[in-house]
């Protein structure tokens, strides 16, 4: 079992705030170490204000390269856009942020083309910043016909286009996500989640490990490092 620690609070302001200065931290680090930092962030609600809070640091942003975990095949401009949110909240902070999708609506072919322009970048990630839904998938990777690419492909392999059948109500469009290999392959994963049902799905992940039957433990048992978890009730 992968030693966790939990960093519990008792408000979502204490939680976006503690995050926020946690992966400010993180970033410091990076450009203090190697003048650059390259990180992968989530989109959705939970993790919104955080990232506020976040893009408010005067940090050297300009050295700074962020990516999304997953997107939906949807233009910047729809409010679901993990990019969208991303690109504004840090470009007028002058950061580089790397959309995964780029107008294509096949998943396939987005998933390729994603992989392409990922390629050119600075691997490994510094950090890794992870949510995980109801149903314990992170980023976008969900059972269905590219689980088990999204989790076992290639190391060599970012990014994977996720079908939409069988479709899981949690994810009304195809999207476009790193894979596993991408994302444990960061010189730190921290994961950020709120309610007491995530909680427990988390802690029997943790448990499970490799024989988990969610993507979020499949995905943890394969971390070679201690992992961060910030919790709000």
């Amino acid at each position: 079992m992968i030693d966790a620690e939990w960093w519990d609070y008792d408000d979502a302001d204490e939680f976006a705030e503690a995050v926020a200065g946690d992966v400010a931290f993180l970033i410091e680090q990076a450009l203090e170490a190697r003048g650059r930092a390259f990180v992968a962030l989530p989109g959705g609600e939970t993790p919104k204000r955080a990232l506020q809070l976040l893009s408010e640091r005067k940090l050297e942003w300009a050295d700074v390269t962020i990516v999304p975990t997953d997107e939906r095949l949807v233009p910047p401009t729809d409010p679901r856009s993990n990019v969208g949110m991303l690109a504004r909240l840090f470009l007028p902070k002058k950061a580089r942020v790397v959309p995964l999708a780029a107008g294509e609506t096949d998943p396939v072919m987005a998933g390729r083309a994603a992989d392409e322009r990922l390629a050119a970048l600075d691997w490994p990630l510094d950090l890794a910043l992870l949510g995980m839904g109801e149903d314990g998938h992170v980023a976008s990777i969900f059972p269905g016909p590219d689980y088990d690419a999204a989790l076992n492909g290639p190391n060599a392999r970012k990014a994977i286009g996720v079908r939409p059948e069988p479709m899981p109500e949690a994810m009304p469009v195809p999207r476009v996500t790193l894979t596993k290999a991408a994302l444990v392959s960061a010189r730190v994963v921290t994961l950020m989640l709120t309610g007491q049902a995530k909680r427990k799905m988390l802690e029997k992940a943790l448990k499970d490990g490799a024989s988990s039957q969610m993507p979020v433990g499949r995905l943890l048992a394969d971390l070679e490092m201690d992992i961060d978890i910030h919790w709000a009730s």
